[in-house]
C-alpha cells in the first residue's frame, strides 16, 4: 500500500477525533479520541490488509496503531516481530488489542507467554498474564494452577497497575474455571483486597476477584 493511502486514513482518523473523548481516554493513558465504533467501521472497509497494518502500526499513533491491529493477519507475523511491538506500544489499549486480537491468535502465543513471564517490564509481564488466564480458561492442561495461586498470593498486592489487574484477572479465571481451587482463590482475593473498591457500573461485575468469581459461578448454575 502507498503512503497516501496511510496519510488518507491518518486524515480520516483525525477527522474523527473528539476533544471529549480524548480528555476521557487520557486520564487512562490512551492518547486519542476516536470513537471505537468509528474505527471498527473503517477497519470492516478495509478488511483483511496485512501490509497496509504494519504501515500504520509504524506512523506510532495510536488510532492508526489500533486500526492496523483490526485489519491485521495476527498469524504472518513473526515472534520478534510481535515481542518488539509489545515494547513499542505506549497506550494501554493498544497494548490490549496487541495482546488480544494479535498475540492470542498467533502460533508464537505460548513461546511468548513463557518468555514474558519473568520480563522485568511490567506492562510485558501484564501481558504473560493477560495469556496465561487465556489458558487457565481455556486449556489448562500442563499448567501449575497452584503455583500460579502462589505467584498471586505473593506479588499481587504490590504489583503495579497494568501487571496486578491481569494477575487479579488470572486469579478470577482460576477461581471460576477450576472448582478445586476455588476456596483459595477467594480467600486470596479477600485477604489481599485488590480492586476491592474499584467503581463499578450498576449491572456490571465488579472485577474484585471474590465477587467476580461468585457473580459468574452464580450464572453457571442458574443457566
Amino acid at each position: 500500500m502507498s503512503e497516501t493511502t496511510v496519510a488518507e486514513l491518518k486524515a480520516e482518523l483525525a477527522e474523527l477525533e473528539d476533544p471529549r473523548m480524548r480528555s476521557v481516554n487520557e486520564k487512562h493513558g490512551d492518547d486519542h479520541g476516536v470513537n471505537l465504533s468509528r474505527l471498527r467501521a473503517i477497519a470492516k472497509r478495509l478488511r483483511t490488509q496485512q501490509a497496509l497494518a504494519r504501515e500504520l502500526w509504524a506512523t506510532e499513533d495510536t488510532a492508526a496503531r489500533l486500526l492496523g491491529l483490526l485489519i491485521c493477519r495476527p498469524k504472518e507475523f513473526e515472534r520478534g516481530e510481535l515481542d518488539a511491538m509489545l515494547r513499542q506500544s505506549r497506550a494501554p489499549k493498544v497494548q490490549d488489542w496487541l495482546v488480544n486480537y494479535v498475540v492470542k491468535r498467533s502460533p508464537h502465543a505460548e513461546e511468548l507467554r513463557v518468555a514474558w513471564t519473568a520480563d522485568s517490564d511490567p506492562v510485558v509481564a501484564g501481558a504473560a498474564w493477560a495469556l496465561t488466564s487465556e489458558r487457565v480458561a481455556k486449556n489448562p492442561e500442563g499448567l501449575d494452577l497452584p503455583g500460579l495461586l502462589d505467584t498471586i498470593e505473593a506479588q499481587m498486592k504490590e504489583a503495579p497497575d497494568r501487571l496486578q489487574w491481569a494477575m487479579n484477572t488470572c486469579l478470577a479465571q482460576i477461581g471460576i474455571h477450576h472448582a478445586a481451587y476455588r476456596a483459595r482463590a477467594i480467600e486470596i482475593g479477600e485477604r489481599l483486597e485488590v480492586l476491592k473498591d474499584y467503581p463499578t457500573p450498576p449491572n456490571c461485575t465488579s472485577p474484585f476477584a471474590p465477587a467476580w468469581i461468585n457473580e459468574i459461578v452464580r450464572r453457571q448454575s442458574a443457566g
